[in-house]
């Protein structure tokens, strides 16, 4: 089913040579359905990138989804253009007296600093107090997800003795939640973090609920409050490449970087990466799409003073 995206957002046309069935703005306003509005705060620095990424994955779902992209008013981005942020974002101030069905916090390169250090932290915290009035799902992503468990949990990040990079063997943990409805037992997701969230900090806290772990890379996903919180330590929505790209970056930058593991066929970089984790992710999305937003979600939004 369509997502529904502003008529000249440039990530649309790659889509639509994906075969992604794409809805602009006029054609949306023509049907009798109310849409599922997803709000994305985009943390990560190359954000048309992520743009592609998410739409992707959020599109393999009956539902009409409306994605609105929102950015922190407390941090200029660098990597894209402001043009592109004025015309397709919103600061946080700008929809916060809004409601959204579902709402994604993505990850972003601070891993290594403490997150009172983070430039736009106070504002963070601002927006995942505003996600359980406003919101009727959110899912953090990475280190979205590490800032989620911080400050709702109060489970500090620790570093990595060594990065987790590549892809990971994972176990689903749960299988009756819906969450994880048609995964395989065991699955391959990407991975590219320097920290962690303790996997025993999560398991020793009786609000959380752990999905899925690895004996390399520990937490996977995880929820909180019936699924109001979803937290995703790795990085599903990754495209092919997304590794590649990062490796021979940093290679080219005379960075210590070791060979992303599971990742190149024979371990040969000039090697084209198979991607191993598409249904994975796809499913992960219209899982949480389905069952924890849709289903969850009154039609009438604004008669909705309070989700809780």
């Amino acid at each position: 089913m369509p997502i529904r995206v502003q008529n000249d957002l440039p990530v649309k046309e790659i889509l639509e040579r994906e075969n992604i069935f794409v809805m602009d703005e006029h054609r949306a306003t023509h049907q009798d359905i109310r849409p599922i509005k997803i709000g994305l705060l985009n943390l990560m620095p190359l954000k048309e990138d992520t743009e592609l990424q998410i739409l992707r994955s959020l599109s393999n779902t009956p539902l009409q989804v409306d994605v609105s992209f929102v950015m922190v008013s407390s941090h200029q981005a660098k990597n894209t253009p402001t043009s592109h942020l004025n015309k397709f974002y919103n600061r946080f101030e700008e929809i916060k007296n809004e409601k959204f069905d579902g709402f994604i916090i993505t990850g972003a390169p601070v891993e290594q600093i403490p997150f009172e250090e983070v430039d736009y932290w106070d504002e963070l915290e601002e927006i995942m107090e505003w996600t359980k009035t406003h919101v009727t799902s959110t899912l953090h992503l990475c280190w979205g997800a590490q800032a989620g468990m911080y400050y709702h949990f109060g489970i500090n990040k620790e570093p990595l003795k060594e990065k987790a990079f590549g892809l990971f063997w994972h176990k689903v943990m749960n299988r009756k939640i819906p969450l994880v409805r048609g995964f395989d037992d065991c699955f391959y997701a990407p991975h590219s973090r320097h920290t962690e969230v303790p996997i025993d900090k999560v398991h020793a806290d009786e609000r959380i609920t752990v999905l899925a772990e690895s004996d390399e890379v520990g937490l996977f996903l995880a929820m909180a409050e019936d699924g109001k919180q979803i937290f995703v330590m790795g990085h599903p929505e990754y495209d092919r490449v997304t590794l590649d790209v990062e490796y021979k970056r940093d290679l080219s930058k005379g960075l210590k970087i070791a060979m992303p593991k599971n990742y190149y066929p024979d371990d040969d970089p000039s090697q084209t990466p198979l991607l191993l984790w598409r249904a994975t992710a796809n499913n992960l999305y219209t899982n949480w799409l389905n069952y924890y937003v849709y289903q969850a979600t009154p039609y009438d939004m604004l008669g909705t003073p309070d989700f809780r």
